[in-house]
């Protein structure tokens, strides 16, 4: 078992229990999954880019991401419908909690100038988005082979029923928010 979900399991159901006044464990809210998304835009006009951010997101998540098409056409980025323009990949159970954990531990640490992430991106419902400017925090990429930085958007979806609950379990699994 990862030592994310361990330490769910263990210090953060008992913290929130107590927190929010649950009378079930089934009450706190936990980690539904983690959909990581990257849009390029450049591949309207060069179709090889989304090769190269294919195998850097399966390289970050160790599962192969989808492409996602264009749902509508927009003439003025010489955008129609259905071509493809991004890459997501959606992660639940053990990978998810891997991910978690480096993303916290490893990965935002290594960004620079790094003072904690924004607390008010949460959507109303407990869930959370951060965008990433750079994939190189990742320490699975390396260097010499990237060809263009690109950021990526993380969303972590959660059970929660508010933003409140939201914040509290991810602040307990250790997300570094700004004070």
């Amino acid at each position: 078992m990862s030592r994310m979900k361990d330490k769910y399991i263990n210090t953060v159901v008992p913290e929130l229990m107590k927190a929010f006044n649950y009378t079930s464990v089934m009450e706190v809210p936990k980690i539904d999954k983690i959909v990581i998304n990257m849009g390029i835009g450049d591949a309207v006009f060069n179709p090889k880019v989304l090769d190269d951010a294919v195998e850097e997101l399966s390289l970050i998540t160790g599962q192969k991401p989808v492409i996602t098409k264009a749902k509508k056409s927009i003439s003025n980025f010489k955008l129609r419908e259905g071509m493809s323009i991004g890459v997501k990949v959606t992660l639940r159970g053990e990978r998810m909690y891997y991910f978690l954990d480096r993303l916290i531990s490893i990965a935002l640490p290594r960004v620079r100038d790094f003072r904690g992430i924004s607390a008010n991106a949460f959507d109303g419902r407990g869930n959370y988005t951060v965008g990433v400017k750079e994939q190189i925090i990742f320490p699975e990429i390396s260097l010499d082979k990237v060809k263009k930085v690109r950021g990526m958007d993380i969303v972590v979806v959660t059970t929660a029923n508010t933003d409140q609950e939201g914040r509290a379990l991810l602040t307990h699994l250790g997300m570094p928010f700004k004070k």
